[in-house]
């Protein structure tokens, strides 16, 4: 019996989380971690369009932020940030935001927001960038806010996975990483 109950706390313990106001959140997925390859995901862009990953952003550096929903303080911020920073960078590297925002929802966030230099796509119709990077929340089916950053040879070289969702992630850190990323 004792066995069997630490086998169970083991598995517990083995689970990946993030905290949401506190309160442990579960992620699909396994963990992505720098120099493993980027797995490749479907997700679509604002015109309802289906977006592959690798076939997409082949031979190009490309920040990925994912996040929860446009539509929160938190991730506003974010985009925004990214959006300021992208509009230095060479335009050879890519800039780009998944959430489980609608489509719609998005163009019309980016829109209103003034963000052009940031591409946003939704995941939500099967997870399948959450789920194979690990950031989908499975209590919420919202994504994890993290920052990826994946070389020219499709390589990843830099991850952040951020705690507590509603905390931003280290702008400076991911920034530092992708000069060195990007040469």
């Amino acid at each position: 019996m004792d066995e069997q109950i630490n086998e169970e706390a083991a598995k517990e313990a083995a689970k990946r989380t993030v905290t949401m106001k506190g309160r442990p959140m579960t992620l699909a997925g396994d963990e992505i971690k720098p120099g493993m390859p980027a797995p490749d995901f479907k997700v679509i862009d604002n015109n309802m369009t289906p977006m592959k990953f690798l076939r997409t952003y082949n031979g190009k550096v490309v920040v990925i932020s994912s996040l929860p929903s446009l539509d929160t303080s938190v991730c506003d911020l974010q985009t925004r940030r990214f959006n300021k920073e992208a509009e230095s960078l060479d335009p050879d590297i890519s800039v780009i935001t998944i959430s489980m925002d609608l489509p719609f929802a998005q163009k019309r966030w980016c829109g209103t927001a003034g963000v052009t230099r940031v591409q946003t796509f939704s995941d939500y119709q099967k997870g399948d960038f959450g789920k194979a990077w690990g950031v989908l929340i499975k209590d919420l089916r919202l994504l994890a806010r993290a920052v990826f950053i994946v070389d020219r040879e499709g390589v990843v070289r830099y991850a952040q996975l951020v705690p507590e969702v509603g905390q931003e992630p280290n702008y400076d850190e991911a920034l530092a990483a992708l000069k060195n990323i990007a040469g």
